[in-house]
């Protein structure tokens, strides 16, 4: 298990991502993904410490297209960041 998953920051990061999207994937037009969720960040946590933290910095996805970006997510990240910028 992941260490950041125990730390309470990092939990009320993935609470304020999850309750800003409604617990919901905000994967365009997911309707029957709503399960499992994770808290994504956008900009990777190894390459930006400054944004681990910044709800700004995360978008709500179910596992089935966390999963999808795996290994691609830079490809993703104007999308995510219009999405979340959307919803201010």
């Amino acid at each position: 298990m992941n260490k950041r998953l125990y730390d309470k920051q990092y939990k009320d990061w993935i609470k304020k991502v999850f309750a800003r999207d409604k617990f919901k994937c905000q994967w365009p037009e997911c309707k029957k993904h709503r399960g499992r969720l994770n808290a994504h960040h956008i900009k990777k946590w190894a390459d930006y410490p400054g944004l681990r933290l910044h709800p700004d910095n995360g978008i709500t996805l179910c596992k089935y297209h966390h999963d999808l970006i795996k290994s691609n997510e830079e490809n993703y990240e104007m999308m995510f960041f219009k999405i979340v910028a959307g919803k201010k």
